[in-house]
């Protein structure tokens, strides 16, 4: 068994895609992962599975389309793979604000030719870094008034955000 991670995409913002937390870790239960747990009630759980990451992802979209009656994307990570998003930190030291460093977990690695052509020095102080499936955000002014993010989102696919902050607590829950 390997301890992953399910980020949730879009759920509980608002009214829409309503998925409550117990609801969630006792269909995690019935597809047979153990040691669950939730963090937030913005879709994060973490687990042990015997199946590989894609796969987990794949069982649990599934589920959550029969049991809620939602088309949830469904990110999931492994204990290895956060550990090392939050090591990369490549704005560790720029990032003063927890809650403006994001990273964008993606489902597939975006083609490197489709950023080249995103002009990054009319975006600043606003900052991105892609590293694998992950897009790193530095947005000094927030999510909700970047120009950078929006930008980005139509080149890199689908994907899924959680601050720093969030991260930190996610690695101490997967590690424990």
């Amino acid at each position: 068994m390997e301890r992953q991670l399910a980020l949730l995409r879009g759920v509980n913002l608002g009214a829409h895609n309503r998925v409550g937390m117990a609801e969630l870790r006792a269909m995690l239960a019935e597809l047979g992962y153990a040691r669950i747990s939730t963090h937030l009630q913005s879709g994060n759980a973490v687990f042990s599975a015997a199946t590989p990451a894609d796969r987990t992802a794949a069982r649990i979209r599934a589920a959550i389309e029969s049991e809620f009656d939602l088309d949830v994307p469904v990110l999931v990570r492994t204990a290895t793979q956060l550990r090392a998003v939050v090591e990369a930190d490549p704005f560790g030291s720029l990032a003063t604000d927890e809650s403006r460093y994001l990273v964008q977990f993606l489902d597939v690695e975006p083609d490197p030719d489709r950023l080249a052509g995103l002009d990054e020095r009319s975006y600043e102080p606003e900052r991105y870094e892609l590293i694998g499936r992950e897009l790193y955000l530095w947005l000094p002014g927030g999510v909700h008034k970047s120009r950078l993010e929006p930008a980005l989102r139509r080149l890199v696919g689908v994907g899924t955000a959680r601050n720093w902050r969030t991260l930190r607590r996610l690695l101490e829950l997967i590690e424990t």
